[in-house]
């Protein structure tokens, strides 16, 4: 396998809070994403998803860890001499089509916002680009001077898709871009990514919590629970023979596309809400949710290693895979 474009290791991202609380947004998450791969990215509200993407790419302070991109190690904190370098190879479209586009630019003003700050292009290469790019997200050209309020959800992350994209980006971030839209909405906008990764060579970090989206999409899926990654692994595996006691729930609880079938089955949720991330105890996090959770699982935190056949990069972080699966699978 080719060296990844990105590898994150042992990133973590703490919020201090008062004197002595601190917020685990992400604690020490490594994994490794290939080029023209996408990786998608699942948990619930709180797991730390958003703030992991936002942190590869700088937009949050590292608080320990490195993240390495093309085999560049990336700074802990960005300046605005970072942004300059490196905006232009990684982007992100963001979660919210209505609060991320600026209501007081005009949509030629934001999708080409990115070429005025980092390229040299005359004012006519800059409009062509933005004309050019509205066609390709499914908008026409004539919209360049219209505003954002004056769109539909759908149109607006459209115009998102394109401002991210029109700097030609090796990497993006694409943190739950389709959470706010109207189902209806979705598929169009997950096939418009299909599409444009195809056609570009784009790797992406794909953020939701749909399960089935994401498995629709992704090449590979990694689990997060409360800042942390507890299975990874190919796509079609990790939802059809999830490992972790939580991602079993997760899969489950999604709900079936045949309505019929959906209101014959039996309904599973996973009981309680997330803990609060701020001063995590050791053990594993999803002990207190788990039905099958053991004594250890309170006291222990769980590592997350490699199971099932040898090379099919399977990892799990959880106690009911102990030394000896460890040993199959790298025997």
């Amino acid at each position: 396998m080719s060296e990844p474009l990105v590898t994150v290791s042992d990133l973590t991202k703490h919020f201090r809070i008062g004197r002595n609380q601190v917020v685990h947004a992400v604690d020490s998450v490594s994994l490794d994403i290939y080029e023209r791969e996408i990786v998608g990215l699942v948990g619930e509200s709180g797991s730390g998803k958003s703030t992991l993407g936002k942190t590869m790419i700088g937009l949050h302070d590292k608080t320990y860890g490195r993240v390495f991109f093309d085999g560049e190690q990336l700074p802990q904190a960005y300046d605005s001499s970072d942004f300059q370098k490196y905006a232009h190879r990684m982007q992100m479209i963001f979660q919210d089509p209505y609060s991320s586009l600026n209501p007081r630019m005009t949509v030629g003003e934001i999708v080409g916002e990115g070429l005025r700050l980092h390229t040299s292009q005359s004012k006519t290469e800059i409009r062509d680009a933005t004309a050019e790019w509205l066609e390709r997200v499914g908008l026409n050209a004539d919209h360049m001077a219209r505003y954002p309020h004056e769109f539909s959800g759908g149109q607006r992350q459209r115009i998102g898709i394109a401002r991210a994209l029109i700097l030609d980006p090796d990497f993006v971030v694409c943190d739950e871009p389709i959470s706010a839209l109207d189902v209806s909405v979705q598929a169009q906008v997950v096939n418009l990514l299909g599409e444009l990764k195809d056609s570009l060579g784009l790797t992406l970090l794909f953020i939701a919590h749909d399960l089935s989206m994401v498995r629709y999409v992704s090449d590979r899926i990694a689990v997060m629970y409360l800042g942390a990654l507890i299975e990874m692994g190919p796509a079609d595996e990790v939802f059809f023979n999830p490992k972790h006691p939580y991602t079993q729930l997760l899969v489950e609880s999604n709900p079936e596309p045949d309505p019929e079938h959906e209101r014959e089955r039996e309904s599973t949720r996973i009981q309680g809400e997330i803990p609060s991330p701020v001063n995590i105890q050791p053990g594993c996090r999803f002990s207190d949710r788990c039905p099958v959770a053991m004594d250890s699982c309170k006291h222990i935190t769980p590592e997350l290693i490699e199971v099932g056949e040898k090379g099919e990069q399977r990892l799990v972080a959880c106690h009911l895979f102990g030394e000896e699966e460890r040993s199959a699978s790298v025997g």
